[in-house]
């Protein structure tokens, strides 16, 4: 309801984050050289993550070499940390170009990596327009991010 509820003040979360440095509060897992990582805070499901470039854009076209690189990168690394940390069984990874297709920040492309578990959803999203998440944010984050330490040293 929070975010339903929340008037559109013009913002971009991710412009936002990316200048901040307050990950943990953010919830932004990685940080590479031309994009980074963060945690929905409305998420679908435990561990839907984002997967952004620091630059606002809205099209996958304008996109420079380096940055698609480093966001399909991060995408792997992002399947990996979460099957390590909650263990999913298969995961949704998917974007929403334009406001039409989705998109609630439709100037800043990002992709969505949403874990999935075998019967997760059931009947709940369609009939009550109720979302059933078995954890809080915070525990999800600390899985992450020990998961991340447990990894090793990163690599550039």
């Amino acid at each position: 309801m929070e975010y339903i509820e929340k008037e559109d003040d013009g913002s971009c979360i991710f412009c936002e984050r990316a200048e901040r440095e307050q990950d943990r509060e953010d919830l932004v897992v990685r940080r590479g050289r031309h994009a980074f990582v963060m945690m929905n805070r409305y998420p679908y499901t435990t561990g839907h993550l984002m997967v952004a470039p620091y630059r606002h854009v809205a099209r996958l076209s304008d996109l420079e070499p380096e940055e698609s690189c480093e966001i399909m990168s991060l995408l792997g690394w992002s399947e990996k940390i979460l099957r390590e940390a909650i263990a999913p069984h298969g995961f949704n990874v998917g974007m929403n170009i334009g406001r039409c297709a989705g998109a609630g920040f439709p100037n800043h492309i990002h992709v969505h990596v949403v874990p999935r578990w075998e019967g997760d959803c059931n009947f709940m999203p369609v009939l009550s327009e109720t979302k059933v998440l078995p954890e809080t944010l915070s525990d999800t984050y600390e899985k992450i991010i020990l998961a991340r330490k447990a990894e090793g040293p990163e690599k550039p």
